[in-house]
């Protein structure tokens, strides 16, 4: 079993940058693939980004593409989510995810049900 935690969370003001850090224990990143989803409050959980630790294909949403980049360090056992050019409507929880690799993965790697791995999320503030 893959036990995961997030960090790196915190306030920032829009135009500003935070790098999200995913730490596996338990378990190594090998044969997983990794997810970053965010939930805001009143709003469903959206997947954020994805990243086959596998071949390093990488998956964005388009509300972040261009300004979110997600790498690997498998010798670390660490995905990371580097957020640029921040918005305030990028204000949420973050939580990262690892699910099996695979086709599933590749083709719905922004759902929730691809994942069975889940950390406990850390919060992102930007402000106006």
């Amino acid at each position: 079993e893959v036990q995961l935690v997030e960090s790196g969370g915190g306030l920032v003001q829009a135009g500003g940058s935070l790098r999200l850090s995913c730490a596996a224990s338990g378990s190594t990143f090998d044969g997983y693939a990794v997810g970053w989803f965010r939930q805001a409050p009143g709003k469903e959980r959206e997947g954020v980004s994805g990243i086959s630790t596998l071949d390093g294909s990488t998956y964005y949403a388009d509300s972040v593409k261009g300004r979110f980049t997600i790498s690997s360090d498998n010798a670390e056992n660490t995905v990371y989510l580097q957020m640029n050019s921040l918005k305030p409507e990028d204000t949420a929880v973050y939580f990262c995810a690892a699910g099996e690799e695979g086709p599933r993965y590749r083709n719905y790697w922004y759902a929730s049900l691809v994942y069975d791995y889940w950390g406990q999320g850390t919060q992102v503030t930007v402000s106006s």
